[in-house]
């Protein structure tokens, strides 16, 4: 497709149900943006209220169309899964009939399926990206039809056809790609960062906050945490906090995550595969509590990796107290070595091109010149 004088560009990128599904578009979204001054964005999402509450804001045009996944169905519910996909794909079909995209690019979740195979049927270009692991049901069938595969850490290429598969690590939203932590110097705060995931985590929640509160004549000078709940235990954990004394911001989610990666010197964190991109990009130890119910546990698999490369401790919810718990932050609290060790291992897994790889890739896809 060539350039034609005073026509915008116009991509799509589809995805959606949690954070980490919409962050990596949204990075690669405002890239283009900014690449390509005039483009022109569609995202496709779910009609899930995070997909609302995360794209809020940004200068994309937005469209959901009405589906639902198959993994984890019971019979009755994969049935009317399959019943309202045909009408998904036509839905999808008009939305990018009327957007003309060059290319449509997927993020995870199962709108992507429809918008894909209704991108297909049209002949318009189509990638998608894997985040974690694991594939899920959704991009490992997508992969066998589309004409890039980006993925995320290296392993998950064996799901995937090698000749369209380009290992590009995670999109980071530009804010947090910025960021470079500077632990050189003791901060004069120890900030703790606790990260359930954008749909909060309640076991990590009881976990985190139940052994600070037991530790806390231990906790040292200058201690503060910033915990992220959901919206479910946000009144019930800051309480926590308060009668114990201990000094902390509590808020069911936060959208500066900028802000608080560089007050943080140690972050508490399920193992979703745009978190630890982000954990490993700005050099923040880490410990790992992987959600234990992750589709073929790719929580685990995706925090192995960074355990192994030196960045972080991993525990299973499982087998966790949370007097375990609150020994192991004190230990790292009290060791600056240990935390600027594991910040160094952290970096070197960070992989900051991801996103201008993946846009050039869609550009190229696009038929865009001067790429």
């Amino acid at each position: 497709m060539k350039d034609l004088p005073g026509q915008p560009l116009r991509f799509v990128v589809t995805g959606g149900g949690t954070g980490g599904h919409l962050f990596p578009g949204i990075a690669v979204a405002a890239s283009l943006m900014r690449e390509r001054p005039g483009t022109e964005i569609l995202f496709i999402g779910t009609e899930r209220q995070v997909d609302r509450d995360v794209l809020g804001g940004h200068p994309f045009q937005t469209a959901a169309i009405r589906c639902q996944g198959l993994k984890g169905k019971s019979l009755s519910g994969i049935f009317t899964a399959l019943w309202q996909l045909p009408k998904a794909v036509w839905q999808a079909q008009r939305i990018l009939r009327g957007f003309a995209p060059r290319v449509v690019l997927g993020v995870g979740g199962y709108v992507t399926g429809p918008v894909l195979v209704a991108a297909r049927l049209l002949g318009i270009p189509t990638c998608i990206h894997e985040q974690n692991s694991v594939p899920g049901l959704a991009n490992r069938l997508l992969g066998r039809i589309v004409e890039r595969i980006f993925i995320s850490l290296p392993g998950s290429e064996e799901y995937f056809p090698a000749n369209r598969t380009i290992l590009t690590g995670n999109p980071i939203r530009e804010s947090i790609a910025e960021i470079r932590s500077d632990t050189s110097n003791a901060p004069s705060e120890l900030v703790l960062l606790v990260l359930g995931g954008s749909q909060g985590a309640r076991r990590v929640n009881q976990l985190v906050s139940d052994g600070l509160v037991g530790a806390r004549e231990q906790l040292p000078p200058g201690f503060r945490v910033i915990h992220q709940t959901g919206s479910t235990d946000a009144a019930e954990v800051g309480n926590k906090y308060k009668l114990a004394g201990i000094k902390a911001t509590v808020a069911p989610f936060f959208t500066d995550m900028a802000s608080l990666y560089q007050q943080a010197v140690l972050v508490i964190s399920r193992a979703g595969a745009t978190s630890l991109a982000e954990i490993c990009l700005v050099g923040c130890p880490a410990i790992l509590i992987p959600y234990p119910f992750a589709a073929d546990n790719h929580q685990e698999k995706n925090g192995a990796y960074v355990v192994a490369g030196g960045g972080a401790l991993m525990f299973l919810e499982n087998e966790l107290t949370a007097e375990q718990l609150a020994g192991t932050v004190m230990q790292l609290l009290a060791n600056h070595e240990a935390r600027t060790r594991m910040a160094e291992c952290l970096r070197g897994l960070a992989m900051p091109r991801a996103t201008d790889t993946i846009v050039a890739e869609c550009l190229t896809l696009g038929g865009v010149s001067d790429v």
